[in-house]
């Protein structure tokens, strides 16, 4: 009688480990059925599923292109989040993966991901993510920001079967981009782009990180820079009151990176009190969290056209 348990167990164990190798198989199959696409990008190409169900984004431009697509991702850095974006931040079925600027390599691996997407801060770990899943390079191209953009948009669209979507949404942004071109090319105002740091300010001129005002506004700049590094280029604010802007956009860095407002009397020193923007009303406090944080996608290209065209609405 105990030779015939035994036997029973036996094959019990068997006809077990059997059907986990067949569920695990077909998993398996359902994760990488499908047609590959081969994306160029700028790391190099990579093979990746079309219409793939999980996806980690590291980067906010991308998240939000999704978003737009109707796509919900499966793991997002929660870190430094937009509002905007709160109802993705706040959504217990997406798993929270870190920052935009330290990943939670552990965190991705656990969520067996078939397609990562990522941009310049995460440049640096491309080898390690692109470990773990096909990983692309998904940033904009600030030498050529609206073309770049554009292709980034469609590029997520084809990957995820939604370009007729994408199309729609990109063609009523660019109506709304050229309507903007038009009002600025028409106004002789010159400005400068500032961002504010610790009582320092840094400058950014065309084809720079914050070239946006310039290059795809086309709002004249009121001097030519001459380092377009990611930190832009280190101004005192006596060569701020001596190029006179008509139009001063500053972005406060602490009120992005750490909710720390900076003090308006600071930033308003006498000598930006000498300029043209100061004494006309025309300095513009922008968006932190949306031009220093985020930034390349539907949703915030959108939202960076209405910001600046709004500012001159007020005035």
């Amino acid at each position: 009688m105990n030779n015939i348990l035994k036997s029973i167990l036996v094959f019990s164990c068997l006809l077990f480990c059997l059907m986990q190798t067949g569920c695990n198989a077909n998993h398996k199959q359902e994760q990488s059925s499908g047609n590959q696409l081969e994306i160029e990008h700028k790391l190099g190409p990579t093979m990746v599923p079309q219409n793939p169900s999980r996806i980690v984004v590291l980067d906010i431009g991308a998240l939000e292109t999704l978003k737009e697509l109707g796509v919900t991702p499966i793991g997002i850095p929660k870190k430094y989040m937009p509002e905007y974006l709160d109802d993705l931040k706040n959504n217990p079925d997406i798993a929270d993966v870190g920052s935009v600027i330290e990943p939670n390599f552990e965190g991705i691996n656990a969520l067996s991901p078939d397609l990562i997407l990522m941009s310049t801060r995460q440049e640096r770990f491309y080898d390690e993510l692109n470990d773990i899943a096909p990983a692309i390079f998904i940033g904009t191209d600030n030498k050529d920001y609206l073309p770049s953009f554009k292709h980034n948009v469609m590029l997520l669209a084809k990957i995820v079967d939604k370009e007729s979507i994408a199309e729609e949404k990109l063609d009523k942004l660019e109506e709304k981009i050229r309507t903007a071109q038009e009002d600025f090319e028409a106004n002789p105002g010159k400005a400068l782009f500032l961002i504010y740091n610790n009582g320092k300010f840094s400058a950014f001129g065309r084809g720079s990180r914050f070239g946006f005002i310039h290059d795809v506004l086309h709002i004249k700049p009121v001097m030519e820079l001459q380092d377009e590094s990611v930190h832009g280029q280190r101004v005192s604010n006596e060569l701020i009151a001596d190029a006179n802007p008509d139009y001063l956009f500053i972005v406060d860095r602490n009120a992005a990176v750490v909710g720390k407002k900076a003090n308006l009397s600071e930033v308003e020193n006498p000598l930006i009190k000498q300029t043209g923007a100061f004494k006309n009303g025309k300095i513009f406090y922008l968006d932190p969290d949306l031009w220093f944080i985020s930034g390349g996608g539907l949703t915030s290209v959108d939202f960076m056209v209405d910001d600046v065209v709004g500012r001159f609405a007020e005035n």
